[in-house]
């Protein structure tokens, strides 16, 4: 268990700019990055005790930022 966020910029360290062109001119990818975030965010605040929760929604959540990792990844590869 990692107790260290999982920002986009870490994830994907040499898409820096195309993480920030795509932000600014794609709504949909936007929308992922931001849902990346949240997901990230709650996930950490989970697994660091701020927010206790169940093994169940922290799995649940691991997968939904996997899926949004992927979705994404098509994104920057394309």
């Amino acid at each position: 268990m990692s107790h260290t966020p999982h920002e986009l910029t870490e994830e994907f360290p040499g898409s820096l700019d195309a993480i920030h062109a795509l932000r600014t001119t794609n709504a949909h990818f936007a929308q992922l990055a931001e849902r990346y975030r949240d997901v990230n965010r709650t996930l950490h605040r989970m697994e660091t005790n701020l927010e206790p929760a169940d093994d169940f929604t922290i799995e649940d959540l691991k997968k939904q930022r996997l899926r949004l990792m992927d979705e994404i990844a098509g994104y920057l590869h394309a």
